[in-house]
C-alpha cells in the first residue's frame, strides 16, 4: 500500500461524519450547553450575594459588639446606682412595722 493509499485510509478512519449525529443528540448539546451557562451564571450570582452576606456579616458583628458594650456599660450604671441606695437596718423595719 502506498503512502498516500495510508493517509487516505487514515484520513477516512479520523473523519467525523456530522450525518451520523441524530437532530435529537445536536438539540440535547445545545440545551446541555445552555444549561451549563445557566449554571455559571447562577454560580456567578450566588459568589456576589456570598460577597454581600459576607460584609453585612461584619457590619452586624461590629453592631453587635457595640450593643454588648452600650447593655456593659448601662449594667455597671444600675449596679453603681443599687449600691447607693441605703439598706434599711433591722430597726428601721420594726418602727415601720
Amino acid at each position: 500500500m502506498s503512502s498516500k493509499n495510508v493517509a487516505k485510509l487514515l484520513n477516512l478512519l479520523t473523519e467525523i461524519h456530522l450525518n451520523h449525529y441524530s437532530g435529537k443528540m445536536i438539540s440535547d448539546f445545545n440545551q446541555l450547553s445552555e444549561k451549563i451557562g445557566q449554571l455559571a451564571e447562577m454560580a456567578h450570582a450566588l459568589r456576589r450575594e456570598n460577597a454581600a452576606l459576607r460584609v453585612s456579616a461584619v457590619t452586624l458583628t461590629a453592631e453587635n459588639a457595640d450593643l454588648q458594650q452600650r447593655i456593659e456599660e448601662a449594667h455597671q450604671r444600675v449596679m453603681a446606682l443599687l449600691e447607693r441606695i441605703p439598706v434599711p437596718d433591722a430597726d428601721d423595719e420594726e418602727e415601720a412595722a
